[in-house]
């Protein structure tokens, strides 16, 4: 194994750690009364809530539902796909015919 194909095993892994944290993220808004900075609960909201948090402040609550974890899957899928999709940058670094 070279040093790229290590690199984007580690990348993959944790750019899909963090579209499942924020998945979770998305799942505990529906309970309001959990308390986050409580066990297991702080688990998720202690790597989310940094990046949360300024985007909070540009996207305002639409109806009353925070969709910055919804944005934040979508932008940690995109960087996942244009890294290391099928076509992607690393993917195709990799690549020899």
């Amino acid at each position: 194994m070279n040093t790229t194909t290590i690199a984007m095993a580690i990348l993959s892994i944790l750019l899909g750690l963090m579209v499942l944290l924020f998945i979770f993220r998305i799942v505990l808004t529906w309970y309001p009364q959990i308390d986050l900075n409580r066990l297991p609960y702080k688990l998720v909201s202690l790597p989310t809530e940094p990046l949360l948090t300024p985007l909070r402040k540009l996207v305002p609550p639409i109806g009353g539902v925070d969709i910055t974890p919804i944005i934040w899957v979508g932008i940690f899928s995109l960087i996942r796909e244009i890294l290391l999709g099928q076509q992607g940058l690393l993917t195709m670094m990799t690549y020899t015919p």
